[in-house]
């Protein structure tokens, strides 16, 4: 058995750049880490008890009979998957510096690092690629599918280019200061992946295929930009994903209105929903005060910190 008693993970919060809907069909995604964490603290136990405590929850079971909990599900879901191979039971401690509510991808976060912490429980292999797979496998397990672009992001740090299959990862450099701006609602992924699927189902399968097109060519448009360093070019690039994003029918009215803003500052050189769309974030490339007094601001930025493990 080895000797430590208590295992500390951190993983970065996320959000995306470009790709979303596309990168679920094989294109390409740009998503960052930001300076905004989860921490997790796993204490050793002596017998096959678990205790896990957070600000969504708190729930105590045995590896043997794990408690069901939907605020927990991904925390649950991944004790599950190890339950049978941990050698002793733990106290978890799950600490968040940001809301679930709003779209930094908590659930990768959390998930990417409570599956280090129990590989490293079971003297397993702890390097990104391995721990990224084990997540993932998790995410698809508890809602049905997910392009793993955010859990990308959380596990290797940086900013990235993203590709699902073959799976491929590349660091890019970073941004010029940007703002995400939180709607005050967001719709959960799944219900709007499934309000896109019904759209589509209904006679516009072609058109749709043809928006993952463009919303492709965009994005490897954006990645050229962003090594380019050409930040005019990427805020158009960003303008454009956000009128495909329009057209695929995951804007709303709340939606429109602060992007229309935030276009109408000239310091402001693009921006586009970030994340699946129908509320959550608007990220902008530049920074407007004046909808900060109607909008939440959340201050973050790109962290090129991934996934951290420490053994006590």
């Amino acid at each position: 058995m080895s000797e430590w008693t208590a295992i500390k993970v951190s993983a970065p919060g996320s959000i995306m750049v470009m790709g979303e809907h596309a990168v679920l069909f094989g294109h390409r995604a740009i998503a960052c880490a930001v300076n905004r964490f989860m921490h997790l603290q796993l204490v050793r136990r002596k017998d096959r008890q678990v205790h896990v405590r957070s600000a969504l929850g708190t729930v105590s079971g045995t590896l043997d009979a794990l408690p069901q909990d939907e605020n927990l599900s991904f925390v649950l879901a991944t004790i599950g998957l190890f339950a049978e191979r941990l050698p002793c039971g733990f106290e978890l401690d799950i600490q968040s510096e940001f809301s679930h509510t709003v779209g930094l991808g908590s659930s990768a976060a959390v998930t990417a690092a409570l599956v280090a912490a129990l590989l490293a429980c079971c003297n397993q292999n702890t390097e990104p690629d391995y721990v990224f797979d084990h997540a993932l496998a998790i995410i698809h397990q508890v809602q049905g599918r997910g392009s793993g672009t955010d859990l990308a992001a959380s596990v290797y740090g940086g900013l990235i280019g993203y590709t699902v299959s073959p799976r491929r990862v590349d660091r890019l450099p970073g941004l010029p200061p940007i703002s995400l701006y939180y709607a005050g609602y967001k719709t959960r992924t799944p219900d709007v992946l499934a309000r896109v699927a019904q759209q589509a189902a209904s006679g516009l399968e072609s058109l749709h295929r043809g928006l993952y097109e463009l919303m492709h060519r965009s994005t490897v448009a954006a990645e050229e930009a962003i090594r380019q360093q050409d930040w005019p070019q990427l805020g158009r690039l960003m303008n454009v994903y956000q009128g495909l994003m329009d057209a695929l029918g995951v804007n709303d009215p709340t939606l429109a209105q602060m992007i229309y803003r935030l276009r109408a500052n000239p310091a402001v050189l693009g921006c586009k929903i970030s994340g699946s769309g129908l509320g959550d974030c608007v990220l902008a490339l530049g920074s407007d005060t004046e909808l900060e007094r109607d909008f939440q601001r959340i201050e973050v930025a790109v962290s090129g910190q991934g996934l951290r493990l420490e053994r006590h």
